[in-house]
This record gives C-alpha cells, sequence and structure tokens, in this order.
C-alpha cells in the first residue's frame, strides 16, 4: 500500500492520464446511458462529470493539473465552434421557407435568455464578474468563454454555467414540452437548440431525429446572436 500514493502522483503527472480518464468516464456515462434508454437522468455529459469529479477528489488532484492533462479537448472548442455552420448549411432549404418564425423565435428565446440571467444576478446582488460569466450561459460552450472573456467575466465560471444549463435543459425537455402540449418536433428540437445548446441538442437527436436537426439550426443560430447581444445588453443593464 506504501506505494500506491507514489504510483498515483505519477499517473496525475503523466500528459495522458486526464485525457484517457475523461474519454473512459464519457465512455462509460454513454453505456449507461443506453443502457437506461436514454433517461434524461442519466444525461452523459452529468454522469462523466460526476465521474471525473469523484476521481480528482478521491485523488486529491486540482482542477489546474486536470485541465493541463485533457487540454487537448480544450483544443477541440474551436473547430467545434466552425462545425456549427454545419447544420445552417444542412437545413438552408429549410431555414429560407420558415425564416420570420425562425427568427422571431431566435430573437425572443435569445434575449429572454441574457436577459433573464442578468436580472436575476443583480436581483440577488451577485457580483459583477460573476453577472457577466452568467450572460452567455445559454450558448455552446466555445462560443460562450469567448464571449465572457470580450465582456469581462471569468471564463472557466462561465464554461461551468454553460454545462449546467445544458444538462439542466436536456433533463427537463421532454416533460417540460410534453406539459406544454407542444407536439410539434420542430419547435420542441429549436427551443432546445436555443436554450441547451449542444447537450441539449444530443437530447434532441435521442428523442427525435426532426427535433435533433432543428436544435442543432437553433444551437447554431444562438451562438451568432448571442455573440451581438450579449456585450450590447451588458453595456445597457450593467
Amino acid at each position: 500500500m506504501s506505494g500506491s500514493p507514489a504510483l498515483w502522483s505519477y499517473l496525475a503527472a503523466a500528459p495522458l492520464t486526464w485525457l484517457t480518464v475523461t474519454l473512459l468516464a464519457f465512455l462509460g456515462a454513454s453505456i449507461l446511458s443506453r443502457a437506461l434508454r436514454h433517461s434524461p437522468l442519466a444525461n452523459p455529459v452529468l454522469v462523466s462529470v460526476c465521474i471525473i469529479a469523484t476521481v480528482l477528489w478521491l485523488g486529491g488532484t486540482d482542477y489546474d493539473s486536470y485541465f493541463e492533462g485533457a487540454q487537448f479537448i480544450h483544443f477541440l472548442l474551436g473547430p467545434a465552434t466552425v462545425a456549427l455552420a454545419a447544420p445552417l448549411f444542412d437545413n438552408r432549404g429549410t431555414i429560407r421557407r420558415l425564416a420570420a418564425p425562425i427568427l422571431l423565435a431566435l430573437i425572443v428565446g435569445s434575449s429572454v435568455a441574457v436577459l433573464s440571467a442578468v436580472a436575476l444576478a443583480q436581483a440577488f446582488g451577485l457580483p459583477e464578474p460573476v453577472i457577466l460569466s452568467l450572460s452567455p450561459k445559454s450558448t455552446t460552450a466555445p462560443v460562450a468563454i469567448g464571449i465572457s472573456e470580450a465582456v469581462g467575466g471569468i471564463p472557466g465560471l462561465t464554461a461551468v454555467l454553460v454545462i449546467l444549463t445544458g444538462v439542466i435543459g436536456a433533463v427537463i425537455v421532454t416533460p417540460l414540452m410534453n406539459l406544454l402540449r407542444i407536439r410539434d418536433w420542430r419547435a420542441r428540437g429549436f427551443a432546445v437548440g436555443v436554450a441547451a445548446h449542444g447537450i441539449g441538442t444530443a437530447r434532441a437527436f435521442q428523442v427525435n431525429e426532426t427535433a435533433g436537426a432543428y436544435a442543432g439550426v437553433g444551437m447554431a443560430l444562438n451562438a451568432l446572436l448571442t455573440s451581438l447581444l450579449v456585450p450590447l445588453f451588458v453595456s445597457w443593464l450593467i
């Protein structure tokens, strides 16, 4: 047993250890999700975060050490941002045909997401850096982190808030839409894409392909509009 701490210290310092842990955690979480028939409570991102956090806590490893080993995943956020153009291109015909309702839903959804976050944060007396970090929470992580840096927020906190927003959206979207009796898969998908970005979009694809496609469109368009709205609203409200 005396060699265990030394072995763990060696593994924790190895460049690929935390990348491997991250990939294995997500793989295990995905297997669990499929075994539970894609239950919203078994969201792979949520389960992966819990697994990794537990491993870090048990090993006494700080976040900086983890990030240094898993930063290749962070690097992939750049290509992921560019890839947002794919659902827009694939669905360009639909976007043209439904331009008016899509634009209206997008403007309302994006504005409410930003304004409600800022207003509630101010009402609870949160410090300004936290408010700025919270403002882009409903857009996809790579865009949200860039916005947070630009407006003076805390990128690390923004990343956490983005994940929480996506997980909560993915968990509640199906029962909420059923409760509201919204049956149109296009509307359901677009709404979750705007409100819960990539994690919500992944959930939409699990439920229905049409919903997933429209969620991808909503996520991509919301990323573009949020990058314009957040600096404007922040300068106005803060």
